[in-house]
C-alpha cells in the first residue's frame, strides 16, 4: 500500500488467546511508531463472565479474564463488541478468529472496508471449496478484495505474552504490506522474518493443524464439527503424534521420527497443491520447523493427546478438565485434506495422514500410529 497522509488505523478481528497476545504487542508498538494511529480496536465476540460484559472487563480492567488471564493489555486497545464498528476507516487488519467462521465474517464487513486496506492472517486452517484446497488468505483476498499476507510460527499464545523470545513468519504477496506488519508487530522478543511465499507459510501452519484435529477424535463421542479453532493454540499436524508417543512412552527417538515425517509430508502436500512454486527453504523458517518442533514438546495440543492416550476420557472431557473449558480447535481441516487427498488420489502418498483419518473415522487402534511409522516410505 502507498505511504498514508495520515497515521493507519489498526483493527484486530478476535480477542482469543493468541488474539489478545498480539494485542498486547500491537498495543504498545503503535504508541511508539508516528505511522500507526495510536487506538487499536478489537472486535470482541461479547460474553459475560461473572456478570460483567467481557469487554467492559478488558476496556475498564485492561485484562481479557477469560482467554489471556494475568495479563495486562495497553489502554489504548479497546474493545468492540459490534463487528462493523470495529472495522470502520480500518487501514491494517488483523484477522485472528476460528476459521470456521471466516465466510461469515468476511460476508459481514465486505463492503465496509476500505479497497486501500490490507490484512493479515494469523489464522490456522483451510477450507474445502469448489475446487479443493482453499487457503483462508485466498477466502479473505476473493471475498473483500483487499491484499492479505499471513503469519504463522512457532508461537504459543502464552509464552508471546510473557515476552518470552521467539520467531515468527510473515508471508506476502507484495513485500511493502509485509513489511508495514513487521513494523507493526515485531519486537525485541517477537523477530520476524519476511518472505515472498505467502502460500507456503499458510500451508505450514494449516497442515500440521489437520494431523492433530483427526487423532484427538479418533473413536470418541465428540461432536466433532462442533469443536471450534481457538487461537490460544499454535495447532500442528504432528503435534499429537508427539502427544501420542508420550502417552504410549515410546521415547524421544519415535517422537523425532513423527516430527521428520511430518514435516516432510506437509512440504510434499505443499508441492502437490501450492500455487506456483514452493520454496523448500520456507519450511526451514519459524513457520515450518520450528513451529513442529514447539509444539511437539509443549503447548496444550501435545499435553491433551498424551492424556488422551493415558486416560481414555473423551476430548470434551478434557477440555473441562485441562483447558477451563475452552474447545480444542477443531477437526474439520482433517477430513478436509483427507477428502482432498482421495479426490486427487494421493491417499497412499500420505501415510501419515492417512493413518490418522483412519484412527479418528475408522475406529483404528492409537497404536497404529506406530504402524504407520514402521511402514512409512521415508521419503515422498
Amino acid at each position: 500500500m502507498a505511504q498514508a497522509s495520515s497515521p493507519l488505523k489498526v483493527c484486530i478481528v478476535g480477542s482469543g488467546n493468541w488474539g489478545s497476545a498480539v494485542a498486547k504487542i500491537i498495543g504498545k508498538n503503535v504508541k511508539t511508531v508516528q505511522k500507526f494511529a495510536s487506538t487499536v480496536k478489537m472486535w470482541v465476540f461479547e460474553e459475560t463472565i461473572n456478570g460483567r460484559k467481557l469487554t467492559d472487563i478488558i476496556n475498564t480492567d485492561h485484562e481479557n479474564v477469560k482467554y489471556l488471564p494475568g495479563y495486562k493489555l495497553p489502554e489504548n486497545v479497546v474493545a468492540v463488541p459490534n463487528l462493523k464498528e470495529a472495522v470502520k476507516d480500518a487501514d491494517l487488519l488483523v484477522f485472528v478468529i476460528p476459521h470456521q467462521f471466516i465466510h461469515k465474517i468476511c460476508d459481514e464487513i465486505t463492503g465496509r472496508v476500505a479497497k486501500k486496506a490490507v490484512g493479515i492472517t494469523l489464522i490456522k486452517g483451510i477450507d474445502e471449496g469448489p475446487e479443493g484446497l482453499k487457503l483462508i488468505s485466498d477466502i479473505i483476498r476473493e471475498k473483500m478484495g483487499i491484499d492479505i499476507s499471513v503469519l504463522m510460527g512457532a508461537n504459543i499464545a502464552n509464552e508471546v505474552a510473557a515476552e518470552k523470545f521467539c520467531e515468527t513468519t510473515i508471508g506476502c504477496k507484495i513485500l511493502e504490506n509485509g513489511l508495514i506488519f513487521k513494523e507493526l508487530l515485531q519486537t525485541p522478543n517477537f523477530r520476524i522474518t519476511v518472505v515472498d511465499d505467502a502460500d507456503t507459510v499458510e500451508l505450514c501452519g494449516a497442515l500440521k493443524l489437520a494431523f492433530y484435529q483427526a487423532v484427538l477424535s479418533s473413536g470418541r463421542k465428540v461432536k466433532l464439527f462442533m469443536l471450534m479453532f481457538y487461537e490460544k493454540n499454535q495447532p500442528n499436524i504432528v503435534a499429537v503424534g508427539a502427544g501420542f508417543c508420550d502417552g504410549l512412552r515410546c521415547g524421544d527417538n519415535t517422537k523425532a521420527a513423527v516430527i521428520r515425517l511430518g514435516l516432510m509430508e506437509m512440504i510434499a502436500f505443499a508441492k502437490f497443491f501450492c500455487k506456483g512454486q514452493v520454496s523448500t527453504a520456507t519450511f526451514l523458517e519459524s513457520c515450518g520447523v520450528a513451529d513442529l518442533i514447539t509444539t511437539c514438546y509443549g503447548g496444550r495440543n501435545r499435553r491433551v493427546a498424551e492424556a488422551f492416550v493415558k486416560t481414555g476420557k473423551s476430548i470434551e472431557e478434557l477440555e473441562q478438565e485441562m483447558l477451563n473449558g475452552q474447545k480444542l480447535q477443531g477437526p474439520q481441516t482433517s477430513a478436509e485434506v483427507y477428502r482432498i487427498l482421495q479426490q486427487k488420489g494421493l491417499v497412499e502418498k500420505f501415510p501419515l495422514f492417512a493413518a490418522v483419518y483412519q484412527i479418528c473415522y475408522e475406529g483404528k487402534p492409537v497404536q497404529e500410529m506406530i504402524s504407520c511409522l514402521q511402514s512409512h516410505p521415508q521419503h515422498i
